[in-house]
C-alpha cells in the first residue's frame, strides 16, 4: 500500500485497524507522495475506474468492489453563448460522483476486515457508501441530518443500511458519528480518510481520454472539497507522467449560505466572519469547516483557480436551465450553472462542468 502519514505528526497509518484520524495526535491522514499514473499500467480488462488500479495505492490483496462506477458521459451544450462540456457524474450507479470514492474506500475497509461501519452524510455519500458496503458484505449505519432529502434517505434504507436521523444542522450529524466512533464503532469517513481521493482522480484521467487533451478549466461544486482535490491530484499525476503539459484552472462553487472556502479565498482570514451554516437547497455542499480546506485552497490557487459563491435564489433557476438542455440534476449540482456564469469569460477553454448528483435524489 502507498505510504499514508498523519499530516500533523507524520506517523504512518497503522498496519492494523481502521483509525479515521491519528491515534497519537488526532491529525488527519493523507498520502505521503503524489499519485502515481502510468499509461502503460492501465488494465483495460478491469471494470470502470478499476482499470487505473495501479494509481490507487491499495494493498495488493484489496478486493475489487465494483458497481459500474466511472466512464461517465461528456456532453457538450450551449451555455451563455458558448459550447461547454458537462461531465455527467450524476449517472454513476447510485446517482452521484461519490461512487468513484466509495469503490476504493470500501475495498480498503474490506482488506482490513471491516464487518460493520458508521458514516455521516447529507445524503449522497451515505447512499453511495451504503451501496458499496452491502456489495462488500459490510453493515453500514449512516448518520444524517433530519432535513436531508427524502429520496436520499429512502435510497440508503433500500440498500439495507440503518439510518440515524439527527436534528439540527449538518455538523450535528458529524458530531453524532464521532461519538459513536469514540464508543468503538469503525468510522468509514469520506472526509477524514484519504482512500477516496485516488478514485476521484479518475475523473481527470477520463477527461483527458475523452477530450484528447487536458481541459482548460474544470468547474465543480465544493463542500468538503474531496472531488476537486482528487481531480487536481489526477491532473498533477498526468502532468508528471508527461501525458499533459498544463494543469487546468480549477473553479470551486459553493452556496453562499455556507461558503467557507469562497470567503477565505475572497477575503482572507477576515472572511471567517462571513462563514455560517445557514439552510440551503444545496445540502450536499453545506460544510462549514472542510477538513482539508487549507490544502484545497493552496491547490486551487497554485493552478490560478478560484472559488465563487452562488446566491440561494439562483440555484433553482440554474437547475431549470440545465434541465432545458436535457441535464437533470439536484440543486447541489445545479449551483455550477451560476458559477459558470461568473467565470465563463475569464477562464480558458475547453471548459468542463461537473454535474455531481442526479435530479431524482431531490424533493425540490
Amino acid at each position: 500500500m502507498t505510504e499514508i502519514l498523519c499530516t500533523n505528526c507524520h506517523r504512518p497509518y497503522p498496519e492494523q485497524g481502521i483509525p479515521y484520524r491519528c491515534p497519537s495526535c488526532g491529525g488527519i491522514y493523507d498520502y505521503a507522495s503524489s499519485l502515481s499514473y502510468d499509461p502503460d499500467k492501465i488494465e483495460p480488462n478491469l471494470p470502470g475506474i478499476w482499470r487505473y488500479r495501479h494509481s490507487f495505492g491499495l494493498p495488493v490483496d484489496a478486493p475489487i468492489i465494483h458497481l459500474g462506477e466511472g466512464n461517465t458521459p461528456l456532453v457538450w451544450a450551449e451555455a451563455y453563448s458558448m459550447q461547454v462540456a458537462f461531465k455527467l457524474e450524476s449517472l454513476n450507479p447510485t446517482g452521484s460522483f461519490k461512487d468513484r470514492g466509495s469503490a476504493p474506500l470500501v475495498s480498503f475497509l474490506k482488506s482490513r476486515g471491516a464487518v460493520a461501519t458508521v458514516e455521516d452524510s447529507s445524503g449522497n455519500a451515505g447512499a453511495s457508501f451504503a451501496a458499496y458496503a452491502v456489495r462488500a458484505g459490510i453493515l453500514a449505519r449512516i448518520y444524517m441530518p433530519d432535513s436531508a432529502s427524502g429520496p436520499k434517505r429512502r435510497q440508503i434504507e433500500a440498500y439495507g443500511a440503518e439510518v440515524v436521523r439527527i436534528i439540527g444542522p449538518r455538523s450535528n450529524a458529524a458530531d453524532a458519528v464521532r461519538r459513536a466512533t469514540d464508543a468503538g464503532a469503525v468510522y468509514a469517513s469520506h472526509a477524514y480518510l484519504p482512500f477516496n481521493l485516488p478514485g476521484y482522480a479518475t475523473v481527470a484521467y477520463e477527461l483527458v481520454e475523452q477530450l484528447g487533451q487536458a481541459p482548460g478549466t474544470v468547474i465543480s461544486p465544493v463542500g468538503q472539497g474531496g472531488l476537486l482535490l482528487g481531480i487536481a491530484r489526477g491532473f498533477a499525476a498526468l502532468k508528471q507522467a508527461n501525458c499533459i503539459t498544463n494543469i487546468p484552472v480549477l473553479v470551486g462553487v459553493q452556496a453562499r449560505a455556507c461558503a467557507p472556502l469562497w470567503a477565505l479565498f475572497a477575503y482572507g482570514q477576515a472572511g471567517l466572519a462571513l462563514v455560517s451554516e445557514e439552510t440551503t437547497l444545496a445540502e450536499g455542499v453545506q460544510v462549514s469547516h472542510p477538513l482539508r480546506g487549507d490544502l484545497l485552497l493552496r491547490t486551487v490557487e497554485a493552478c490560478w483557480g478560484l472559488f465563487v459563491a452562488v446566491n440561494e435564489e439562483d440555484i433553482l433557476p440554474g437547475r431549470d436551465e440545465l434541465t432545458r438542455r436535457g441535464l437533470y440534476v439536484e440543486p447541489t449540482s445545479a449551483i455550477v450553472w451560476n458559477g459558470l456564469k461568473q467565470v465563463i469569460t475569464k477562464v480558458p477553454e475547453p471548459i468542463v462542468v461537473l454535474l455531481t448528483g442526479n435530479g431524482l435524489k431531490s424533493d425540490q
